[in-house]
């Protein structure tokens, strides 16, 4: 039972490679998802269709398990404030329950955006002030399994991007993945202010986090990024992937007011680094829309 993992909310962005990646390592890994943003789940691996509120399926699933990675979530601010009882009671409620009623290893991504806004080059002591419904309830929830547990592994993530899996889908909504979309498709690109700053992160390096956390047994609370870039920078690295690109800049703020870079010399100093680089996530997006391999690139399942 040591290398039983369950990914719930498996089929999503970030489980379509860690589930990979982690059966490639000698895991025994069964995905737990509803399915909200797909129609089929053909993945080679044990998969069990429910809901994260379905609290009489999950649990026998908990005590076949000594590891839960617990990805379900309702993932973004736009998201989080269309129905604000909904998102507390995915967000925070259900991954309590989970925390109450399981004793094995848990990996919980949070997410950079509890920083809110802040000068500095920060790490994991710096005060939090999450400026939205979805930075509260990732904090809520880590401060929560952190007190609970000794055996918890959380990321503060940075802002992904790139590609996971043929299997998962694409989101396009982040913003490295934003602006690589619209370059690729021939629109010019606006960039509102510009001197924001945000740790990016490449979504498959999340996996190998993973990875590297449950082979190392590594509990605790840690930055995950790979580097720092503000909104200029990200522009002018997608323009040297599509140079014949046209940036405007817009000397205004953005609605999204969140500014911070942080350090992710903790989780590095355990051993880890990440792998797969900015351009390498531009380039996967560029190759996609201009294959023509996304239909509607506007789709809301995007």
């Amino acid at each position: 039972m040591s290398n039983k993992v369950l990914v719930v909310g498996g089929a999503g962005y970030i489980g379509g490679f860690l589930t990979s990646h982690l059966m490639n390592n000698g895991y025994n890994v069964t995905v737990y998802d509803n399915l909200l943003f797909e129609d089929r789940y053909l993945k080679a691996c044990n998969f069990v269709y429910g809901d994260i509120r379905d609290k009489n399926k999950l649990l026998p699933l908990l005590d076949e398990h000594s590891t839960v990675v617990w990805l379900a979530a309702i993932v973004g601010d736009g998201a989080c404030e269309v129905d604000h009882n909904l998102t507390k009671e995915i967000n925070v409620d259900c991954f309590k329950w989970m925390v109450d009623n399981f004793n094995g290893k848990i990996v919980f991504p949070s997410t950079c955006s509890v920083y809110g806004i802040n000068e500095n080059l920060i790490s994991e002591d710096a005060p939090p002030n999450p400026l939205s419904l979805y930075a509260a309830t990732k904090l809520e929830s880590e401060t929560y399994v952190l007190r609970k547990s000794n055996n918890a592994l959380v990321f503060r993530l940075g802002t992904l991007f790139g590609l996971s899996d043929r299997h998962s889908r694409l989101r396009l909504d982040l913003v490295s993945n934003i602006l690589s979309t619209r370059a690729a498709s021939g629109e010019q690109l606006s960039v509102f202010g510009g001197s924001q700053w945000r740790p990016l992160l490449h979504v498959r390096d999340v996996a190998t986090a993973v990875l590297h956390g449950l082979n190392n047994n590594i509990s605790g609370l840690f930055n995950l990024s790979a580097e720092n870039y503000t909104i200029s920078n990200l522009a002018s690295e997608i323009k040297k992937v599509v140079p014949e690109c046209q940036v405007k800049y817009v000397d205004m703020k953005f609605e999204d007011l969140r500014n911070y870079k942080v350090k992710n010399n903790k989780f590095v100093a355990t051993g880890w680094a990440p792998k797969h680089s900015l351009g390498e996530g531009i380039k996967q997006i560029v190759s996609v829309i201009r294959q023509n391999r996304v239909k509607n690139k506007d789709d809301n399942v995007y």
